[in-house]
C-alpha cells in the first residue's frame, strides 16, 4: 500500500505550531478551539485519504494530535528492513511516544500477532507514523490489544474497568487487513480491540480489517472498545473508516466500530462502505445465527452519548437494523447528538422511528443540527 506523504518536518512543524498556539498540556477541557490538523494522509498514492474532505468542524485539543517532537523510542534506523513486527510489539510494550524511521517511503509493516498494551508501562502509549507507516494483520491477525482487566497484560488497580491509564493515542497511520475472528475470549475488534483507560484516533485509516461474522454483540471490524475511564469518549478525528469500493471493513455488527456502554465523540470523519454481515440482530432471531447490524456504528449500553461533528456516513449496509447507526440504550438514558454531518445512501435494514437508517429506540434523545440524513 502506497501513501503519498509530506516531510516529517513539516509534521513536526505543525506539531509545535500547535503548541504554541495550545501549550500542548493535556487539558480535560474540551471547548472547541480553531485547530488546525496537518494531514499527511490527505493525498494518498493508492487508498482513500484520511477524514471527511466536506468536514470543517472545530476540533478540541483533547481531540487533537498529540505532540511526538521528543519520542521515546524510533522504531527503525532508517531503513525499511529495520521496521519489523517485532520492532512494533516491543515499543508498544514499553509505551510512551513511538515514532518510525524507516526511510522516506511508505512502508507496511506485516504484523503476525497483535501488538499489546502493558498496563504497568508508560501511561501514554502514541503510535504515531508519521503519515508513511501502513500496520497490516494480513487478513490473519489483529494488530493492536489493550486491557486494563487482563491479568496477563498486568492489573495495575482494583478498579480495572475503570481506571485512568493507559491512555492510547494512534495518529498518521494506516491499519489495514486485521483479522480477528480466531480470537475467542476477546472477539471484535480486528485492528484494534480496548478495555479501561482510554482511546483516541486522528489522521488514521482503516482498510478491509474484519471480525466474526455472525452472532449477537460482537463486532466492531476496525475497532471495539468497552469501559472508558469515568465514562469519558473515545475522539476519533479526521478518520477514513473504508472510504471507497474495496476498502470497506466488514464483521458481525458494527462494519467500523463498535462498544458496550462507551460513548464516542467523532470529528469530521468518513465511514462508507463497511458491512454487518450477521443476520438476525440481538437476541437472534430463532434459527439465525444472530446479529447484522450497524452498518458503521454499533452502540449498545446504557448512559452514552454518539457525538458526530462534520461527519459523513454513506453506502455502509446492514442484514438487520441500522444501516449507518445502531444506538441502543437499554436503560433509555443515552443520547445522539449529529452536528453539520451528512448520512445516506446506506443499504439495508428495519426499525427506523425517526431517521431514515438510524435505529434506536423512539424516546432516545437526538439533536440533529445542520445536517443532511436521508
Amino acid at each position: 500500500m502506497k501513501l503519498l506523504t509530506y516531510p516529517i518536518t513539516t509534521i513536526v512543524f505543525s506539531i509545535i505550531f500547535c503548541c504554541l498556539l495550545n501549550s500542548c498540556s493535556r487539558t480535560d477541557d474540551t471547548t472547541p478551539k480553531d485547530i488546525t490538523l496537518n494531514n499527511p494522509l490527505m493525498n494518498p498514492e493508492d487508498g482513500p485519504a484520511a477524514g471527511n474532505p466536506a468536514g470543517n468542524v472545530s476540533v478540541p485539543l483533547e481531540a487533537s494530535l498529540e505532540d511526538v517532537s521528543t519520542p521515546d523510542i524510533i522504531i527503525g534506523d532508517g531503513t525499511p528492513d529495520s521496521c519489523t513486527c517485532d520492532a512494533v510489539i516491543d515499543a508498544v510494550a514499553k509505551g510512551g511516544k513511538i515514532v518510525f524511521n524507516c526511510g522516506t517511503d511508505p512502508l507496511t509493516i506485516e504484523m503476525t500477532e497483535p501488538a499489546k498494551v502493558f498496563n504497568n508501562a508508560k501511561p501514554d502509549i502514541i503510535i504515531d507514523g508519521g503519515g508513511l507507516i501502513t500496520l497490516s494483520g494480513q487478513g490473519r491477525t489483529r494488530i493492536l490489544y489493550m486491557n486494563t482487566c487482563d491479568a496477563n497484560q498486568v492489573w495495575t488497580t482494583d478498579h480495572c474497568q475503570n481506571q485512568s491509564t493507559p491512555r492510547l493515542i494512534v495518529q498518521n497511520i494506516t491499519f489495514s487487513d486485521g483479522n480477528s475472528t480466531n480470537e475467542t475470549e476477546y472477539t471484535g475488534g480486528g485492528a484494534i480491540w480496548v478495555r479501561g483507560g482510554r482511546l483516541k484516533v486522528v489522521n488514521a485509516r482503516f482498510f478491509n480489517n474484519t471480525c466474526k461474522k455472525t452472532g449477537p454483540d460482537v463486532g466492531g471490524a476496525a475497532i471495539r472498545v468497552f469501559s472508558q475511564y469515568n465514562n469519558l469518549p473515545v475522539y476519533i478525528t479526521n478518520t477514513t473508516f473504508g472510504g471507497a469500493e474495496g476498502y470497506g471493513n466488514s464483521g458481525s455488527n458494527g462494519g467500523a466500530i463498535s462498544s458496550i456502554g462507551v460513548s464516542w465523540t467523532i470529528y469530521n470523519s468518513l465511514f462508507s462502505y463497511n458491512k454487518a454481515l450477521g443476520n438476525g440482530g440481538n437476541p437472534a432471531i430463532s434459527g439465525t445465527p444472530g446479529g447484522g447490524s450497524g452498518g458503521a456504528i454499533y452502540n449498545d449500553g446504557n448512559t452514552m452519548t454518539l457525538s458526530l461533528f462534520g461527519t459523513q456516513i454513506e453506502k455502509n449496509e446492514v442484514n438487520a437494523f441500522g444501516s449507518s447507526i445502531f444506538f441502543v440504550s437499554n436503560d433509555h438514558s443515552g443520547n445522539i447528538i449529529i452536528d453539520n454531518s451528512t448520512i445516506q445512501n446506506n443499504l439495508g435494514g428495519s426499525w427506523y422511528p425517526k431517521y431514515n437508517s438510524i435505529s434506536m429506540h423512539d424516546d432516545t434523545p437526538i439533536e440533529v443540527t445542520n445536517s443532511v440524513i436521508k
